[in-house]
């Protein structure tokens, strides 16, 4: 629907040879397409604008989205033999976390470096989880205050929080989450629903980069 609008300042008009719902001043969110100052014959400056019209989307472009969903998730491969017993294991612990296998194989995998995670970077090798130790550092996050469902959003977050140390990287952060900025309690199991990889980090360049920001505290 087209209308001609026409406003006067002082010394100055403008037409418009199209207005629509979303136009301000009778210029579109759009281009104009001819922009052109003339004078009357009484010398007022007349800019006569021809707004472009407007488009409506009728849909969101879902190519992008299509090729997303269809991508197909990279084998991994597991081990065999004596290996993948132990790796059963763990897939029991984390199967009373509400993950199925498949889940539960992207956890490890990512946690022990049978798929590279950008997390890690290039340091970590493959390894063999320890059922004792995956149980360990659950059994550790649950004296902090997290429940088994805090412990399944986590690791959503967070799988590589499995292949990180207790002694010398969990138990060191959460030391100082306490000790320096008083974080405790329920401020501490907020923090870890909210930022879990800061139970990983274990560097601190204090401003001078050393390329290695997923493990930084700088994040913090």
């Amino acid at each position: 629907m087209g209308m001609l609008g026409r406003s006067t300042w002082p010394g100055l008009t403008y037409e418009s040879t199209a207005y629509s719902s979303s136009c301000f001043l009778g210029v579109s969110a759009s281009s104009p397409s001819i922009a052109l100052l003339k004078k009357n014959s009484s010398n007022a400056i007349t800019l006569c604008i021809q707004i472009n019209p407007v488009r409506r989307r009728t849909s969101m472009p879902c190519k992008n989205w299509r090729l997303h969903a269809l991508e197909k998730t990279k084998p991994i491969h597991l081990p065999e033999g004596e290996e993948k017993v132990t790796w059963e294991e763990c897939k029991q612990s984390l199967s009373a976390l509400e993950f199925d296998g498949e889940e539960a194989d992207v956890i490890l995998s990512k946690a022990y470096g049978w798929v590279h995670s950008p997390y890690w970077g290039e340091e970590r090798t493959k390894q063999v989880p320890r059922n004792e130790l995956v149980n360990e550092i659950f059994d550790y996050m649950k004296n902090l205050g997290l429940s088994d469902e805090d412990l399944h959003k986590v690791l959503k977050k967070f799988p590589e929080v499995l292949g990180c140390d207790l002694e010398e990287e969990l138990k060191v952060n959460v030391g100082l989450l306490q000790s320096e900025w008083g974080i405790k309690g329920k401020q501490l199991r907020s923090l870890l629903l909210r930022n879990p990889k800061v139970l990983g980090y274990n560097v601190d360049c204090k401003g001078d980069c050393i390329a290695k920001c997923t493990r930084c505290w700088v994040r913090f």
